[in-house]
């Protein structure tokens, strides 16, 4: 299997097990963030009533590296609050907990997310 293929299908893999574990609900609704080449994307998901409740991404703005990903970490929490949202569940969605992904969460807990 092609490499790039196979990463995926292993991130998927793991992807599941998370999701079998983190649901969001009204009252801590998910955050799920998602990483590509380019760019960095987190939501805030109320999976009982499947709706997004706050969204921001790297797309208007610069490239997808940590800086960048910290912006977005900052603009989710500000987003989520004023939503009046306190706590939410972190979904990694199968990436590492580890430089962009770590940075977005790190961010969003400054910016007075509970994770």
């Amino acid at each position: 299997m092609e490499k790039n293929k196979l990463k995926t299908v292993r991130r998927q893999r793991r992807k599941t097990g998370i999701r079998k574990r983190v649901i969001g609900t009204p009252e801590r609704p998910r955050l799920t963030v998602f990483r590509s080449l380019n760019h960095i994307y987190a939501q805030v998901i109320d999976d009982l009533d499947g709706k997004t409740l706050a969204s921001a991404s790297t797309i208007k703005g610069k490239g997808g590296n940590i800086a960048a990903a910290v912006e977005v970490g900052k603009q989710i929490a500000k987003q989520a609050q004023d939503a009046g949202i306190k706590q939410v569940a972190f979904d990694r969605n199968g990436f590492r907990y580890h430089g962009r992904v770590k940075a977005l969460a790190d961010a969003a807990r400054e910016g007075g997310l509970g994770l």
